[in-house]
Parts: structure tokens; sequence; C-alpha cells
């Protein structure tokens, strides 16, 4: 069932990553999770990481977009959006762009980054677009350990803290998971590597993921953003050595990708040789964005 998106997903399969190339299109700019680790922004023409993007599209813009990317790159198999935000905390604009997609481009994969906090709540709309793919970012199955990643989560217009946040998150990660995966949809699973808070815990979430039909775990270094909690006190990334010696243990029991290259929101082409210019990036920054809630 899988192997035609594995083969053509540079994201999702390495092979593929030499011969296809994907397009993201920033349109999520609102997130419902406050991680440690990040600090969402727009109008940042100097830093590849997700979270970030030179400016947030319309979904007649982005489609535009896409259209004119696509007819100078045959290669372009899939379109994502994966943020700077979170797609499903901007699910009109997220949907829509889906849909315009749908009626202009065929033949071409639709894929959805998101931290999973309301992946249920929009099955099926997922399942109706055909999206084919889902990324879920899932850095804790212990919502003990939840509690020192998360600041805060927003859901239904309230905000929860702690270990509670932690918890709710946690349970409607694993529930969305495992509807999407009964659905037929290819998940890839992101976990942001944290050093002293959940890198032991890595290896039981690559064996709890497993067993839940993900089809690959991709474990990613946390690299604290300029502002965030974690910078502001001090928490260092993994080394080489350790984010080797985590990947080899977890990949005993899950399939575990190395080739990842941390995409902006609005990458466009191959994963190493992205083709969006500095100087377009730097003409359509107009704004500074902050979405971040001050509790």
């Amino acid at each position: 069932m899988f192997s035609f998106k594995k083969n053509t997903h540079p994201c999702y399969s390495e092979e593929a990553s030499h011969f296809y190339a994907r397009m993201h299109v920033a349109v999520a700019p609102k997130c419902n999770i406050q991680c440690n680790y990040c600090n969402r922004r727009y109008d940042c023409v100097n830093e590849s990481r997700p979270g970030v993007a030179s400016r947030i599209l319309k979904p007649v813009e982005a489609v535009q977009r896409v259209l004119s990317v696509k007819n100078s790159m045959p290669n372009l198999s899939v379109i994502g959006i994966a943020g700077p935000g979170d797609p499903l905390a901007n699910p009109e604009e997220t949907f829509r762009t889906f849909e315009l997609i749908r009626e202009k481009i065929s033949g071409i994969d639709l894929c959805l980054s998101t931290n999973g906090l309301k992946i249920i709540d929009y099955i099926g709309r997922i399942r109706a677009l055909n999206i084919s793919h889902v990324t879920i970012t899932i850095n804790m199955i212990e919502p003990q350990i939840g509690e020192s990643i998360y600041r805060w989560i927003k859901l239904n217009g309230k905000i929860y803290k702690g270990i509670e946040a932690s918890r709710i998150l946690h349970e409607r990660q694993i529930e969305g998971l495992r509807a999407l995966i009964s659905y037929g949809i290819m998940v890839k699973v992101n976990s942001v590597l944290i050093p002293a808070i959940n890198d032991e815990h890595l290896v039981d979430i690559s064996k709890f993921i497993k067993s839940a039909g993900a089809f690959i775990h991709n474990i990613m270094p946390m690299v604290p953003v300029e502002g965030s909690y974690f910078a502001k006190k001090g928490v260092m990334p993994p080394s080489g050595i350790e984010m080797k010696d985590v990947q080899e243990v977890c990949g005993e029991s899950m399939k575990i990708i190395k080739h990842c290259q941390r995409c902006r929101a609005d990458a466009v082409g191959m994963l190493k040789e992205d083709r969006e210019s500095e100087s377009q990036r730097v003409k359509e920054s107009k704004f500074f964005y902050s979405d971040s809630l001050t509790l």
C-alpha cells in the first residue's frame, strides 16, 4: 500500500530525496502549543529551520506560487503545509489551500505536518482531501516528561499547563496517530532529542509508534531558538555523538531516517538544494510575526 508513496516523497525516503522535490506553503502562522525550544517567526530570511518563513501567504497566493513552481520543477512530487505555526491551528487556511491545489493540480501528493493536538478533530477533512502523508511531532509518551518540554497547550479556547497539558496532548496525539493509520495514511513521526529530558525516553517512543503502525521515525536535534524558554535557561543541544547513539538504539526498534534537513515552512526544491532565493525572501519580507501568548 505504501510503496508508491515511499518512493516519491523526499522527506519519507532518502532514495527519493535524490530525485524528487517538495514544496512547503506558509499559510499557517498560529500555533496551539508552546514548546520550550521554539520561537515562531516570519519575515525571517537567514534561518533554515521549522517555524520560520519569509511571509505568510493567503490560500490563493499559495496556490499561485505552487502553479508557478510546478511549471518550472517537473520533479515536484509533494506539496506540504508545515507552519510556521501548526496547520491544524489554522484549519480554514490550511484546508482551503489544499482544496485549491486539488482543483488545480493532479498527480501530486499532499502532506501535513502537525503537533497532533487537533488531528482527531479534522480526520474527516484530511481523508476527504486524500492527504496521503502526515507527520506528527511526538516528543514524549509519558506526561511527566512532557511537562519539561511544553509551556502550555491551547484547546477549544482554554489554556492548559503542566502535566495536565502533556496528558491531553499525549492522548490526542495517539488517538490521531491511530486514526490516520486506520485509514491507510502514511505517518512519519518527528521527535526532538532534548538532552537530559527525553534522550533516554526516545527508544520507548520508537517502540510505541512502531506498534501503532507509523511508517518511519525522524529524530532531530533540539536547537534552542533565540528567545525561547530553553535558550533563556541555557539548555544546550545534543552533540553529534549523542544524536548518533540515540538514533542507533532507536533503529533497533524502528526504521530511522537520517537525511532530514529541518526545512523552513516555505522550503522549495530538493532537500539539499532549496530554490527559493534570498533576494525573493527579502523582497517579500515586510512583517515580523510572533504568536506566542503572554501568560
